[in-house]
């Protein structure tokens, strides 16, 4: 028996605090409304690169977007749905619940008006007080009298309140019905939409699938691209690694001269030699736990990079390729160091964060800028034009570059960013689009 109360407050909890972690209506149509502004978005984005992006993998790409998006808006409203047939089913228990409580109200009511009407005449009224047996038993008898009146008079309230309450339920209820009507309208619209939208992407996959070798002759020359890419982060991050312990062992060297030094023993026995004092040595640091490029320098810029909420670094863009193990239209699969963002060429590419350009360099006719911020590198590539230089210190949202076309014609540009070990997803970091 304990075992099954228990049972019955388990799932109870759960229940509860399931419905807890339920979003409002209000947050679900806040969500909806931020998802439908990045439909439009894309929408524009299409409309605007429509030459540019026509049987590419960007209006692949944007035509995919369209429909995750618009699957989502229908989710949303799924939710939405399913809160208020909630509603409408709480409201009409209470309902349920009112028109019990009047027929039990009006059944007391009427047989207290049947039993007053039994005894309406003024001779029972005198008889039944006249009847006592004391006075004290009269004064008594006019008391339930009176007490009986109040309680004829306050079930009648009690009716009228009941019914007012049942009333504004009732108008609730109807409401919420209306708000259900509208609301999926709205999601039959949204159907509709997404039905075109899949269409128009398997429409767009069919053209990719046609020039298949093409698109993965493309992305094989890009990873070749990004095997360089790799190599010049690589070999800045080794560059900074190297630079900071010849200035640790520099601190250390300067750190020792500094030090008092050693006071010899007095020589005590004649012909004996004294030892000879042994010179400190100075230890090559090395990358362990704690990064050799995390020193006392860029300790603090490193906590406020690890805030995370870094700006994009361009003002307008959208995700042509996430971070990551990429899957092509035709199916091959492409390994992404970063993302890769499209933008408007000759858009200008600015500074996620503040640091100091580690390299810049050419390759394959486009331009590549290395930034450190401490232990950490962001890069910029597929630039047609760099407006810093090696050793050059940044700030936040300085301009670097500006963007150049890819090999599809299409504007975009590769950022990376990179610890000493690694590169690593910057969707994590950059801040929400719209915050």
């Amino acid at each position: 028996m304990l075992k099954q109360i228990l049972i019955i407050v388990f799932f109870a909890l759960l229940s509860s605090s399931l419905l807890a972690q339920q979003p409002t209506r209000e947050e679900l149509e806040k969500q909806r409304n931020e998802l439908k502004k990045e439909l439009e978005q894309i929408e524009r984005l299409k409309q605007e690169n429509a030459n540019k992006t026509k049987g590419t993998y960007a209006e692949w790409k944007l035509a995919n977007d369209k429909v995750v998006l618009q699957d989502r808006v229908i989710d949303n409203i799924n939710k939405d749905i399913y809160l208020l047939d909630n509603n409408m089913y709480t409201i009409q228990r209470d309902i349920n619940k009112y028109d019990r409580l009047l027929d039990t109200l009006k059944q007391e009511y009427a047989k207290s008006m049947v039993y007053a009407y039994r005894n309406r005449s003024n001779y029972d009224f005198i008889n039944f007080i006249f009847s006592a047996k004391s006075f004290n038993d009269a004064i008594k008898r006019i008391s339930y009298l009176k007490s009986y009146r109040n309680y004829r008079q306050m079930q009648g309230e009690n009716i009228l309140r009941t019914q007012e309450l049942r009333r504004k339920r009732m108008e609730e209820l109807s409401g919420v019905k209306e708000k259900k009507t509208v609301v999926l309208e709205d999601k039959s619209k949204e159907m509709n939409a997404l039905e075109k939208q899949k269409l128009e992407k398997d429409r767009i996959l069919a053209e990719l699938k046609k020039k298949g070798k093409q698109l993965d002759n493309q992305f094989a020359a890009k990873n070749k691209q990004v095997k360089k890419l790799n190599s010049m982060i690589t070999a800045a991050i080794d560059r900074a690694t190297k630079a900071a312990i010849a200035k640790a062992k520099e601190d250390e060297i300067k750190r020792l001269a500094g030090m008092p030094k050693p006071v010899t023993n007095p020589v005590t026995n004649v012909g004996t030699s004294p030892k000879p004092l042994k010179s400190p040595t100075i230890k090559k640091p090395t990358v362990t736990n704690v990064s050799v490029l995390l020193n006392a320098d860029n300790a603090a810029l490193n906590t406020r990079f690890e805030n995370r909420g870094l700006p994009w670094p361009v003002d307008k863009g959208y995700i042509l390729m996430h971070f990551g193990l990429q899957e092509l239209p035709s199916g091959t699969k492409y390994p992404s160091p970063g993302l890769t963002i499209g933008t408007e060429i000759g858009s200008t590419v600015k500074s996620v964060f503040e640091g100091e350009v580690s390299a810049v360099a050419t390759m394959d006719n486009m331009q590549v800028v290395v930034l450190q911020h401490g232990r950490y590198f962001t890069t910029y590539s597929n630039l047609s034009s760099v407006s810093v230089r090696k050793g050059e210190h940044v700030s936040t949202g300085q301009v670097l570059g500006r963007v150049m076309a890819n090999d599809e014609g299409v504007g975009s540009i590769d950022f990376i960013m990179s610890n000493e070990k690694n590169n690593f997803d910057p969707e994590q970091w950059l801040r929400r689009k719209g915050n």
